[in-house]
C-alpha cells in the first residue's frame, strides 16, 4: 500500500487491508469512486467522487478496480480524496 504523506499531515492512499491504519492514528475514510454492475453485468468505476469520469464498460469488478486505481495513481498528479491523519502520539487536537 502506497501512502502519500505531506507536511500538514494529510495523506492519501487507496484503502487496502496490507497496513492496519488505525495502527498509525485517527483517521477518515473518504470513498473515492463507485464501483457497480449494470443491469447487463458490465461494470463502471465512477469517480465523481472525486471529481472525475465513468470509466468502462468493463467484463469484471477486478478490471473496474484496475481502472479505478490507475487513474487515481495517474503520473498527472494523485487524485485521491484528501484524509487526516493524526499521530497517535501527537498533542494535536
Amino acid at each position: 500500500m502506497d501512502l502519500f504523506v505531506d507536511s500538514a499531515g494529510d495523506i492519501r492512499c487507496i484503502y487496502g487491508e496490507e497496513l492496519d491504519l488505525r495502527e498509525i492514528g485517527k483517521l477518515q475514510i473518504t470513498r473515492a469512486s463507485h464501483v457497480e454492475p449494470d443491469r447487463d453485468g458490465f461494470w463502471w468505476a465512477d469517480m465523481g467522487p472525486v471529481d472525475g469520469p465513468v470509466l468502462g464498460p468493463f467484463k469484471n469488478r477486478t478490471e473496474a478496480l484496475g481502472a479505478e486505481r490507475e487513474w487515481l495513481l495517474a503520473p498527472t498528479g494523485h487524485r485521491l480524496p484528501h484524509h487526516r491523519l493524526q499521530h497517535a502520539n501527537s498533542n494535536a487536537s
